[in-house]
């Protein structure tokens, strides 16, 4: 059965009468997710598909609980992240490390929101951004990643980490200039 033409919502109400729509559901979460917890993570692959086992349970025990009048993306991405939370508590360890894929999309996202300089030659840029993201709070990274790195709106965000839309506007606010003083405390010239 073909359920391209399916939005999400569509496929969660399906989901009660016919597995294979949560099955379409996992396929187009699957890699977004496990690219996600990547970016905000320092995990090993398999500690991140066991991650994703838990959310993909957690999404299929509650489905009753979906609220329809919101994203099933942001849904899904709140569930995400706090088995992220939930992992680095169970471990008591942060991240030090992040696996940034920094494609052209991200980097064009990031150049324009930060006036950084067209030129400046990409392949440096991208391992720039990383120094820069690895050294910043955790509460920062994180909201500058579902901004940039997964291209989520206000609204998404403030469903995904469940702060205020008010709050999110600040937190980002503060990202960028923890990223701003991050580049200056590291002498890197973008």
């Amino acid at each position: 059965m073909d359920f391209s033409y399916k939005t999400d919502e569509e496929l969660v109400i399906s989901a009660f009468s016919n597995e294979d729509s949560f099955s379409e559901l996992i396929n187009r979460y699957e890699k977004k997710l496990f690219n996600y917890i990547k970016r905000i993570s320092n995990l090993s692959k398999e500690d991140i598909e066991d991650i994703l086992q838990e959310v993909f349970i957690k999404v299929y025990r509650n489905l009753n609980g979906f609220d329809a009048d919101l994203k099933f993306s942001s849904w899904i991405y709140r569930i995400t992240h706090n088995e992220v939370i939930t992992n680095f508590r169970k471990f008591n360890s942060r991240p030090k490390f992040f696996d940034l894929n920094i494609n052209d999309d991200i980097l064009e996202s990031i150049k324009s929101d930060f006036n950084i300089e067209k030129d400046l030659d990409s392949y440096i840029l991208r391992e720039k951004l990383k120094e820069v993201l690895q050294k910043m709070d955790v509460k920062y990274r994180e909201v500058l990643i579902l901004k940039f790195f997964e291209f989520k709106d206000y609204n998404e965000i403030s469903d995904i980490i469940k702060k205020p839309i008010g709050t999110v506007g600040t937190l980002i606010n503060r990202a960028k200039k923890q990223f701003r003083d991050i580049l200056i405390k590291l002498d890197i010239k973008i």
